[in-house]
């Protein structure tokens, strides 16, 4: 089967309103326009994939349930917008994990790239020809460092980390973004498909 490209999204602050750490399923919100940008996606066969860090789980601040149950509504409110993602990978880790089944220096806590080679390899992804959505520089550095083009969407700590964080990174975004729908255009444009 010949690998293709896919675009690979942060979920918190790029799908959803950045809340902090999302502990009750009231806090999850999609952000406006968010449905329609995946779905423009899904019409042209380009796989989408959520890659996601959750270490409120590993510091014992929600449970298991409890992402079950944001991701489904994820589902239903993207559904409702004629959208679906193809892949959801989370990290649940982190060094300093209450939870002890939790507590690893991982190889998928974005800006490492676990979770894009685990998707790439489950879903026929060549990585070389992706992209990498997100509104933190770790997001950034994990598509670069994974052979993907990244971009920079301003919604949830998007602006504020342009603008204080980006200007001493080495690693820079190939686009600037001022959502998910803008940084859907020009992906699209990079693959030369029409708008829609």
């Amino acid at each position: 089967m010949k690998k293709k490209p896919a675009v690979f999204l942060d979920r918190d602050g790029t799908i959803n309103e950045q809340m902090g750490y999302i502990n009750h399923i009231s806090r999850f919100v999609l952000l406006p326009g968010v449905g329609r940008a995946i779905s423009r996606l899904n019409k042209k066969n380009i796989p989408v994939v959520v890659v996601t860090n959750q270490s409120g789980l590993a510091r014992g601040y929600f449970p298991v349930s409890l992402l079950d149950e944001v991701h489904e509504k994820m589902t239903k409110a993207l559904a409702q917008e004629g959208a679906h993602i193809d892949g959801l990978y989370i990290c649940p880790h982190h060094p300093e994990a209450k939870q002890k089944q939790y507590r690893k220096n991982c190889h998928c806590r974005k800006p490492e790239t676990g979770l894009l080679k685990q998707a790439a390899e489950e879903l026929q992804i060549d990585l070389s020809t992706s992209f990498m959505v997100g509104d933190r520089w770790s997001d950034l550095k994990c598509g670069v460092a994974a052979g993907c083009t990244s971009i920079l969407v301003l919604t949830g700590y998007g602006r504020g980390d342009y603008q204080y964080i980006g200007p001493e990174q080495k690693i820079q975004p190939a686009y600037i973004a001022e959502d998910l729908n803008f940084a859907i255009d020009w992906i699209l444009q990079k693959l030369n498909f029409n708008f829609c």
